[in-house]
């Protein structure tokens, strides 16, 4: 199989940037609540925001 992990791959692209703003909005920006939330790593999560270049601090409270 050449594509193999393809649809994985795909899948991943597609929901893992809104699932993480999602949760990110939901604790404020907070990302180790955000991590608890997802069942990963807090480091983990902040080198998916970092890959995905997603800005943080649009949800965090002045």
């Amino acid at each position: 199989m050449e594509n193999q992990g393809s649809l994985y791959k795909s899948v991943l692209e597609k929901v893992e940037r809104p699932l993480l703003e999602h949760i990110l909005q939901r604790t404020a920006g907070n990302q180790l609540k955000a991590a608890r939330i997802l069942g990963i790593n807090r480091n983990t999560m902040r080198s998916k925001i970092k890959k995905l270049g997603i800005d943080v601090a649009r949800w965090k409270m002045i």
